[in-house]
């Protein structure tokens, strides 16, 4: 099945359910400066990781020497030999890899190498000689030069470096294009707009090669310390409109300008913006008091301390995305039967689309359609989840109850996985954009609820498998939900997905009791 058939597919089984149910609602929405949507409303691509395209590189550059060694030895070698032997293909793999590792020595994989020509050009022809030379006297040494045809070697020397050229001509191109889209910077805002401000965003801009794009700086201060600019950045707005900044534009590093002696003032500030999945770093280029080197991380030469990373980033998400894709692929083939029994169970029962959609909150509280079996009569569908669902909520179909309890009603959420790709498998579950506790929403009753949505949601949870999931009807359990899903988020590994979901289907049978 295609994706965008798919996709098509459930809107029009969809649609006929939101339509009638629909509840116009007001969003809060902080008011940004003229400044700060000046920025917001420039298009901006998704980025790209240089950890891990270097590490692509590397296979690449791998790949490419043992495909060029072995072809040779295939169609030249081996013809005269009559007979096949592995001793060349090992050779070949062995060169290979000693050249990535020369490479590696010789700083060869940085994005800002990618971008130039010279530099990383006479560093790889020099590492790759040195591979050759290093083979060479191994070979003289080991007593094998005599049964190792020098013409293929001279044409695995000069065919595997054109081929590395020529693939570096074709990455500096691809780097250069990733460059002018804005995929390779580190979108920066600074908070601080006074003279250690001032300072920081001039070390930054004065560095070349730099992957830092600085797009405004935030400052809660009114009086004479704080710049309307600068070093030619403009101030965007108070710290309080970060949050709601970040939610709307791509922005990978937050760098506080502050001194360190300022902690009372930092402290309060990280706690408004620790819920993002963002860098947040704290600049010591002012600072008087030095640490050890080791201390610190360094944006070119500026120095750094680490406060809060990102999670799930770099090899991280390639895995986790993998994952996704691979296992949830697997489940949606292995659930369809299911699926159709259910579906023709939801038709059978009440009149209406079998499919029901509705708003939850997303990676960095983006608003996504989750897609349910439909578990409500259609008048009383509740598609801003306005009101919770209780125990004998007449609301609920008779099949509803059922797929409920047991939590079939999510199996459609796999398309969501495998082709939307806005959920995961594994991860804090969605909650609906209107969900609350009594008249609160669930933002106003927990502090630090939007921390859960620093990486993407998911199918099911750290939570769930531990008996929090259902109604929420006290703030115990959307405390729980928070503090188990921040749980999950700072130890994620696959293995830990891997074992969460192996678990969700003994956790549906054993820890039902809230999900009505």
């Amino acid at each position: 099945m295609e994706p965008l058939n798919a996709r098509s597919m459930l809107d029009a089984a969809t649609s006929a359910a939101a339509k009638p149910a629909d509840q116009p609602f007001v969003e809060r929405r902080r008011r940004l400066s003229p400044a700060a949507l000046e920025v917001v409303n420039q298009k901006v691509a998704r980025a790209y990781s240089p950890i891990v395209i270097a590490g692509f590189v590397r296979l690449a550059d791998f790949a490419l020497l043992s495909l060029v060694g072995i072809a040779l030895y295939v169609g030249y070698v081996m013809p005269l030999s009559g007979a096949f032997s592995w001793v060349y293909p090992a050779e070949v793999i062995a060169v290979a890899i000693a050249a990535v590792i020369c490479f590696q020595a010789a700083d060869i994989y940085q994005v800002q190498l990618f971008r130039g020509q010279l530099r990383q050009m006479t560093r790889m022809i020099s590492s790759w000689s040195f591979v050759f030379l290093l083979f060479i006297g191994i070979s003289f040494f080991a007593k094998y030069g005599s049964e190792i045809s020098r013409l293929w070697l001279a044409a695995f020397y000069f065919l595997g470096l054109s081929a590395l050229m020529a693939e570096r001509l074709v990455l500096r191109s691809l780097v250069r294009g990733w460059a002018r889209q804005g995929r390779l910077d580190r979108r920066t805002i600074i908070v601080g707009s006074d003279s250690n401000g001032e300072q920081l965003v001039e070390a930054l801009k004065a560095q070349e090669d730099s992957d830092i794009h600085v797009l405004g700086v935030f400052d809660d201060r009114n009086d004479s310390r704080a710049l309307d600019t600068c070093a030619g950045a403009r101030k965007l707005g108070k710290v309080d409109d970060i949050v709601e900044f970040a939610r709307r534009t791509r922005v990978d590093l937050v760098l506080f300008a502050l001194p360190i002696s300022a902690e009372t003032r930092i402290l309060e500030m990280l706690k408004k913006l620790w819920v993002l999945p963002v860098d947040i770093r704290l600049s010591a280029h002012t600072n008087k008091l030095r640490f050890r080197p080791r201390s610190y991380s360094y944006l070119g030469e500026v120095p750094t301390l680490d406060v809060f990373e990102a999670p799930i980033t770099d090899w991280d998400l390639v895995m986790k995305w993998l994952f996704d894709r691979i296992v949830g692929g697997l489940a949606l083939l292995a659930a369809l039967p299911v699926m159709g029994l259910v579906a023709l169970a939801v038709k059978l029962d009440s009149p209406g689309p079998v499919l029901f959609r509705q708003k939850r909150f997303g990676f960095n509280n983006e608003r996504i359609d989750v897609y349910k079996f439909r578990s409500m009569y259609h008048h009383q569908a509740d598609p801003t989840a306005s009101k919770v669902v209780t125990k004998n909520d007449p609301r609920v179909t008779r099949v509803g109850r059922f797929i409920r309890k047991t939590s079939l009603d999510e199996l459609p959420q796999l398309f969501n996985v495998v082709f939307s790709g806005n959920l995961s498998l594994v991860g804090p579950r969605p909650h609906a954009v209107q969900g609350k506790l009594q008249s609160r929403l669930f933002d106003e009753a927990v502090d630090g609820y939007f921390a859960r949505h620093r990486v993407k949601p998911g199918i099911t949870g750290w939570a769930q498998i531990n008996g929090w999931r259902g109604e929420i009807d006290n703030e115990e359990k959307i405390q729980k939900r928070v503090e188990f899903d921040l749980y999950y988020i700072e130890n994620w590994s696959v293995l830990f997905d891997l074992y969460i979901l192996l678990k969700t289907p003994i956790s549906l049978l054993t820890k039902n009791e809230n999900a009505y």
